[in-house]
């Protein structure tokens, strides 16, 4: 009996023991796994923090991929690498051709007046904020400039296909107030520019005001380039009103001009008697401008005659050609883009003192308007 009862006092302290045991493990277990989930949901937090903060690294680094992507686009393809911010939100960045591009947006006559102007960095002023500028502002430089005006909706100013120094011109781009980006506005057949004339003025007094401030150019040697929209501006407002500030220069005229939609001024008309004018189109130009092209080509000879010049002079200054197979800007052949940069590479040939006419794909464009004056379209 009493063998009996030890035993079962030894099985009760074996089995106390044992739950003992257990409940050791068991607390054990929910510590580490406790521990566990927890410094693994802090692990993964944490993972996840990184990832995100990769996330956000990447997508900053997309930004500013899309950045430079909008830049590159912007600048023609140049590169932006040290790409700074300069004085009034202004931004700093580099053409193709190694100089530097000052992009800033001002206030003129009450309108947001955005530009580009590409220069060597030494002819920016300090004012400026471009890196190395020294120059006085008001200064004449060595340098003239061709100011782009472009077509409606903005692409040419992006792409800034005139930007460098290309035969002795800085390149300058200027973007419309205007809410769609159209050079004078438009009505709704798009010729019509009901802005016309505040736009043009705001342009002269960008180059006569603002851009003295930033860079130093010859204020003598101003040349002009209109795409599309931006040659509408140019031929029908611009150049009547003030190319009186800008004699012995130039306007190329690319797939669009009006004729004169103001009145001479005294001083413009003068400067018919020197100023170059191309006008550049396609065989399949829009309908539209397949009327006002010939009208405005046929004004600006009569200009040029009562300026005083013979036909032989006004075919000197004022050439003509649609030859190119291509749609609207298209002189290529190929594309809108392309088109506009192949005639911003060919600038020199077709209007510099020099030049021999020629772009590469279409050949000898420098056909005089007087005989001219009503070329042949395809449609």
């Amino acid at each position: 009996m009493a063998r009996a009862r030890l035993r079962t006092v030894w099985a009760l302290l074996a089995l106390a023991l044992f739950c003992f045991s257990m409940v050791e493990a068991s607390s054990q277990f929910n510590k580490n796994f406790f521990n566990g989930f927890f410094n693994n949901r802090k692990v993964n937090n944490n993972a996840n923090g990184n990832d995100n903060n990769g996330n956000n690294q990447n997508n900053g680094n997309n930004n500013n991929n899309n950045g430079n992507n909008r830049n590159n686009n912007n600048n023609g393809n140049g590169n932006n690498n040290g790409q700074t911010s300069g004085q009034g939100g202004a931004r700093i960045f580099q053409a193709t051709d190694g100089s530097m591009i000052l992009d800033k947006t001002v206030q003129i006559n009450g309108l947001p007046i955005r530009y580009r102007i590409s220069a060597p960095a030494d002819q920016f002023t300090a004012q400026s904020g471009v890196q190395g500028g020294n120059s006085a502002p008001n200064s004449g430089g060595n340098n003239g400039i061709n100011v782009l005006l472009h077509g409606d909706g903005g692409q040419s100013f992006f792409a800034f296909p005139n930007q460098g120094v290309k035969g002795g011109l800085m390149g300058v781009a200027v973007l419309s107030p205007d809410k769609n980006r159209k050079w004078g506005g438009a009505d709704r057949n798009g010729v019509t520019r009901p802005d016309g004339v505040a736009h043009s003025q705001a342009v002269n007094d960008l180059i006569q005001q603002e851009l003295p401030q930033m860079v130093a150019f010859d204020k003598s040697n101003v040349f002009f380039t209109g795409v599309s929209g931006g040659s509408l501006t140019l031929s029908g407002f611009f150049m009547p009103a003030h190319m009186g500030n800008y004699p012995n220069t130039g306007v190329m005229l690319n797939c669009g001009a009006l004729p004169p939609q103001v009145n001479f001024s005294p001083e413009a008309a003068a400067a018919m008697a020197n100023t170059r004018i191309h006008f550049q189109s396609t065989s399949r130009e829009l309908r539209s401008l397949q009327r006002d092209i010939p009208r405005a080509a046929m004004a600006y000879e009569q200009a040029a005659g009562k300026a005083g010049l013979n036909n032989q002079q006004i075919n000197s200054l004022q050439t003509l050609n649609n030859a190119p197979n291509g749609g609207h800007c298209a002189f290529d052949g190929k594309g809108f883009s392309s088109g506009v940069q192949l005639m911003a590479n060919n600038y020199q040939n077709v209007m510099q003192a020099g030049g021999n006419g020629q772009v590469n794909g279409i050949g000898f464009v420098s056909n005089g308007v007087v005989g001219n004056e009503r070329p042949q379209f395809a449609n």
